[in-house]
Parts: structure tokens; sequence; C-alpha cells
């Protein structure tokens, strides 16, 4: 599936965003992560199973951002 041809309406927020939901990789991933850090100044361990928690959904990782976040 081609990230390009979807549109947010096309998201579920409960869908995993790896495998079987998005089909997002680990490329997307660091990507993603970065952004995060340089939009909203959240910090993310690369290898913790607390960040793989966060990176479970749209929703888990809006929760994430939304109490983490740096004003």
């Amino acid at each position: 599936m081609s990230l390009e041809d979807i549109t947010v309406d096309d998201i579920d927020s409960e869908a995993p965003l790896f495998n079987e939901g998005l089909g997002l990789d680990s490329i997307d991933a660091l990507e993603l992560g970065l952004a995060l850090q340089k939009r909203y100044g959240v910090t993310l361990a690369a290898d913790s199973e607390e960040t793989r928690q966060h990176f479970a959904s749209v929703r888990a990782l809006s929760a994430f951002v939304a109490a983490n976040r740096k004003q």
C-alpha cells in the first residue's frame, strides 16, 4: 500500500501503524520519530518497549505526543 494514495479519512486511528495496519516499516518509524521530535520536541528511545507501545496506532502516538510535547 502506498501512503501517497491514503487520505486522512482512510486511516483508522485504532489500526496498527506497522504490518497489517498502515504497513509502515522501520525507515518509516525513524522518519516519523524524527519528525515528531522536531515538530513537538518529544523524546523517543529508539529501541524501547515503551516506544513500541507509543507507535502501536495513530491514537496511541497522538496520546503520547499530547502528553509529552514541549510548548
